[in-house]
């Protein structure tokens, strides 16, 4: 039988850099993003945000909006919550920066980078199913 040990002291997901664009350089180099892994507990909260129930009971789950936060909400830096970085691209919002920041493909990478890191890289509909449950 094994003890509590190995929960009470479990591996730690570190942060991962990831570069998603080579547009973004400093130094000629391109810059990496930073990305967090997004806990279960942000993840049901999510799901629950971008879950609608009808009148009639029939839920509707909005993927896109869902995969947009979930992507923001895990990116440590750049700082998307920075005013002057939402001024420089005309938006407001982290999601909105990001979706104006990245073209699709580099909007993708960054995506399945997070759900990578996230654990989401399995069969997300599933996961999404058994939140609701």
């Amino acid at each position: 039988m094994s003890s509590l040990k190995a929960f009470l002291n479990p591996i730690k997901v570190e942060n991962k850099e990831v570069i998603v664009s080579n547009r973004f350089q400093e130094d000629g180099k391109p810059v990496h993003f930073i990305i967090r892994p997004i806990t279960q507990k942000e993840n049901e909260q999510l799901i629950k945000k971008y879950t609608k129930k009808d009148k009639k009971g029939n839920e509707t789950f909005d993927r896109t909006g869902y995969i947009h936060e979930l992507t923001a909400a895990a990116v440590v830096f750049p700082d998307l919550k920075n005013a002057e970085l939402q001024k420089a691209y005309g938006v407001l919002g982290e999601v909105e920066l990001l979706k104006t920041m990245l073209l699709a493909g580099e909007f993708a990478e960054l995506a399945q980078a997070v759900q990578e890191l996230s654990g989401l890289d399995e069969d997300i509909n599933d996961l999404i199913e058994e939140a609701k449950n």
